[in-house]
Parts: structure tokens; sequence; C-alpha cells
């Protein structure tokens, strides 16, 4: 754990290696392991204005073994930011993929794919990068071809994954007009020539972004040629979702164990999540994932603080108590039920008439006087937490429709009878943790639902984040805490102010005392008389 940009995943893939070198090994399935992540990095990783290489996804590692030999491997994902599939703030960029896709591909192969000059895309925002920066790009393609083949990916396969992502570019640059014979809305006839180059039948989803139905509440065409967008945008980010989704499902077949069941394996998991993040516009994304952070802290405070403290207390030795930065309360004012931020928000996306202001308006009056919570000021709608890493503000618009995420019948249609291979499969396999969308889980939620007697919208953000809070509850932790240098991104440069602060709200200083007073080895009464 750490902020973004503190070195998690490069400390995780000098990890695995460490670990694949103890093995002795050089078996073919060692490689496949080391091959996952440049994969992983391509099409799940993104520059953010804190780090060039930000993962934008969670990933947990499960190392299985036999006798000190790798026997297999699995992989979850946890919450991939889709939304940057078709927006990116200034000084961001979109997952790699895209650029590496237009820096490595041969002329003959852009064409077969529809690629054109990559300014013209709006999804990318028109921005590529320098010469230098495009022939590094260049070689980031080839080593994930090399990694797609040393994973066991077919080459069909890699032809069409990149044929939808080219389509997923191209749909980004269709727009709407109003259709002036019946007030209705239609594809701009500039752009038909995108459509058609998103690789589906132009009348088909022609007709289904178009026919997005208009609230009842702003039934006026200017909405209506907004809602088409937003279902254009749904599209692109649901198959994009998809994709990666698909990627971990193909990782976990070729790497999966092949041993007798009886065979009992041990096991090493590795989790790399995104860091925490404080960006001059914080959106819904970065309040799921500070609040990922905040349980990894609360579980870090549970471990370290409150268990060894009790063990202490259990033996009657004498101890005095370490105090600890309890950051319970925060959870509890996000997660709390049915009063906690994310069952607000849940309520407020059940009513088609809610809105973002009403949201927060919600949480004013339902927050007043909370010491981690403060009105948003001036005229950007919004609030802030006091988060355990410090005060970030949130923008609040957009988040009913994110917390939604939901796509049309029909639109999910479109890609069952799609003539893709890969595409119409995509419906079925997907990875653990993305961004669920209700019909996803829906079965799963009625269940819960019904228990519970709640007529409320379940979370998918928190079930995603309890899947991996039982998995670390479960195991035997070891803590990395990746400390960031400075705010630069520069290379040699320790800010000592940056550093501090860090160590600070991580609880690190008090960590370093309870190490330095407590017991740091601690026998069974067995290991004590053998010795």
């Amino acid at each position: 754990s750490g902020e973004s940009g503190a070195g998690k995943t490069e400390s995780t893939k000098l990890l695995l290696q460490h670990i694949m070198n103890l093995c002795k090994g050089n078996s073919q399935l060692e490689q496949q392991i080391l091959q996952v992540n440049p994969l992983l990095e391509a099409f799940g990783n993104a520059q953010t204005v804190m780090n060039d290489n930000s993962s934008r996804f969670g990933k947990y590692i499960q190392l299985r073994f036999q006798k000190n030999t790798v026997q297999g491997a699995k992989l979850s994902e946890y919450l991939l930011e889709k939304s940057r599939v078709v927006q990116q703030d200034t000084g961001e960029r979109n997952f790699h993929i895209f650029y590496y896709m237009f820096a490595g591909l041969s002329s003959e192969e852009k064409e077969m794919y529809g690629l054109l000059d990559p300014s013209l895309y709006r999804y990318i925002s028109g921005r590529f990068g320098t010469q230098d920066v495009a022939q590094r790009w260049k070689h980031k393609y080839q080593e994930v071809c090399n990694a797609l083949d040393m994973v066991g990916f077919q080459e069909q396969e890699q032809v069409d994954m990149q044929a939808i992502l080219a389509g997923v570019l191209s749909l980004g640059n269709v727009t709407f007009e109003p259709e002036e014979s019946n007030g209705s809305v239609k594809v701009r006839e500039a752009s038909r020539g995108w459509l058609k180059a998103a690789a589906v039948k132009v009348d088909v989803l022609s007709q289904l972004v178009c026919c997005v139905p208009c609230s009842p509440w702003s039934p006026s065409v200017s909405r209506c040629c907004s809602l088409s967008a937003d279902a254009r945008d749904s599209i692109a980010k649901m198959v994009y979702g998809r994709v990666f989704g698909w990627i971990v499902c193909k990782i976990n077949e070729l790497l999966a164990e092949n041993v007798d069941p009886e065979v009992e394996l041990s096991e090493i998991g590795i989790l790399d999540i995104f860091g925490f993040e404080n960006f001059a516009v914080n959106r819904f994304e970065q309040l799921c994932i500070n609040l990922a952070n905040e349980q990894l802290q609360h579980f870090f405070n549970h471990h370290i603080f409150q268990l060894e403290q009790a063990a202490y207390k259990e033996e009657e030795l004498p101890w005095e108590t370490i105090t600890f930065s309890n950051n319970e309360p925060i959870l509890n004012l996000l997660l709390a039920k049915p009063l906690g931020l994310l069952s607000l928000l849940d309520e407020q996306s059940a009513f088609p008439q809610a809105t973002d202001k009403t949201f927060v308006d919600k949480l004013n009056s339902s927050f007043k006087g909370n010491l981690h919570f403060q009105p948003g000021r001036g005229r950007v709608l919004g609030f802030s937490i006091i988060h355990y890493a410090g005060k970030v503000q949130y923008t609040a618009g957009g988040f009913l429709e994110k917390n939604r995420d939901t796509l049309p019948a029909n639109v999910r249609g479109l890609f069952i009878n799609s003539i893709t291979p890969l595409l119409s499969s995509l419906r079925s396999c997907h990875g653990v943790g993305k961004w669920f969308s209700l019909q996803d889980i829906a079965c799963w939620a009625l269940a819960v639902l019904w228990l519970a007697g709640l007529l409320m919208f379940l979370c998918p953000r928190q079930h995603s984040l309890m899947v991996l809070m039982e998995r670390m509850y479960s195991a035997n932790p070891h803590f990395v805490r990746c400390i960031k240098p400075n705010s630069q991104k520069e290379p040699g440069v320790v800010d000592s102010q940056v550093v501090l602060l860090q160590l600070r709200y991580n609880g690190l200083l008090e960590t370093i005392r309870i190490r330095r007073d407590g017991f740091s080895w601690r026998p069974s009464f067995e290991e004590f008389a053998e010795r």
C-alpha cells in the first residue's frame, strides 16, 4: 500500500521475480506468471498527474506451491476504472494500450482496423506524444504482443481484441443532432463514418443509441442528445471492461494448477492496489479508490495495534497501551447502513427524479456536525471527506450515473449477436472485480435484499471490496508500506516533509514504537520446550 506513485506495482514485480528465482526453476509456467504483469499494465494502467504508470485497478495474485515449486496461479482484479475510457482530465491519458497500438501497428494493420491519425479521436483527447515517447510505446507494444503469445492467446483472439479496441475509439467520435421531422435524435451525418468504423451494424447501433427514452422530467431534445451520448459512452465502458475481464479469465485458465485435487497446496498472495488519490478534481472513482485504502488502513491498524496489544493483555505482560489514529469513524461515515454515504447514494440512485444535487443536499443534512464531513463551498457541487491521509474535496457531478452503471438490455443483445466471436462471448466471461452492473449480481442482490428486508440498491463497489477484505482477514499478512519520496515524479530526490507526512498518516511512527517496545519473536510453547 501507499500513495499513488509510491512504487507499489514496481515492488510487486520485484517480489514476483524474487519468488520465482527462489523456486530455482525456469519452467514455462514461471515465465508465464512473470509475463502477466506487462499485459495487465498495458490494459489496466494509465498516466495520471501523480504517476506516469498508475494502476487503475486492484489485483490480487495467488501463487500456489507444492514443495517449493510453483504449481499454478490465479489472478483477481478489482474496481477497474472504466470511466477513463471515455474521459480523462488535463495532464492524464487513457489506458496505455490505445497509445501502444497507434505506435506499434504497421500502416497495413491500422488500415485493417480502421485506425486513422490519433489526433482525431475524442477518447484519447487528441493527444499523442513526442517522437521519443512514440518509440517507447512501439517497444511496449511489442512487449504486449510477446506477452500475449507467451501466456497463450491465439492469433485470431489477438486480432479480434484489437479490432474491438479500435471500434471503441471510433465509437467515441459518434455525435448526435435533433431530428427535425419528429423532434427526436439522430446520428449526425458527419459522424456516420465513425459509426461504421466501430465495426457494428450501422442501422442497429444508430437506432439503439438514439432511442434512449427521455426523462419525463426533462424531455427536451438537447437532453435526449445528452442521453444518447451517455448511451454511447456506456457501451464503450462496458466493452472495455469486458475485454479486460476476458483477459483475466484467459490468464487464469492458462495458469491454473494441474495437480491431483487431493494434494494440499500452500499459497502466497500478493495484493497490489491503487494508492490513495487527491487530485485537483476528485470524482466518484477517487471516492471508491480512497474507500479501499481506508479499509486497508483499518485492517493494518487492527492487525498491528489492536490484535497485538490484546495478545499482550491476555498474557498479562506489563504493557503501556499505545494509542493510534483509528479511522473507524470515517468508515462508518462511508459504509454505515442505512445512513452511510454509499447507502444514501444507493437510495438516491433508486429514484429516477433524483439528481446529483438532491444527493448532495441529502449528505449535507445527514452529516451536519460530522467531524469527517464538510459541505461544498462555492459554485461547484460537491463535498469534502477528512480521510486518514488528509482532506479530499469531491466533485459530485456524475455520482448517480456512475453508481447506477447500467446498460440497456437491447444494447447487451447487440453484443450477444455480434459476428465477432470474441465480442459475443464477452458477456459471459468477465473478471471478479470490474465495476459490477446491478444485473450481473442480480440473483445475489435479491437474496441479500430479501434477507435484510431492505428496498434499496446494492452498492457493487461494497461487494467487490468485501470480497477483497474477506481474503485479507483469512490470511497471515505481511505489510509493505511504499513511501513516495517527492511529489514531482523526480528520481533521486527526497523531500523530507513529504516523507514525514506519509509516515504520520500511515501510522508508521506508532508502528515503529510498538515494534521497538513489543516482542518480535513469539515461539509456541512446544517450540520453546524443544529449544
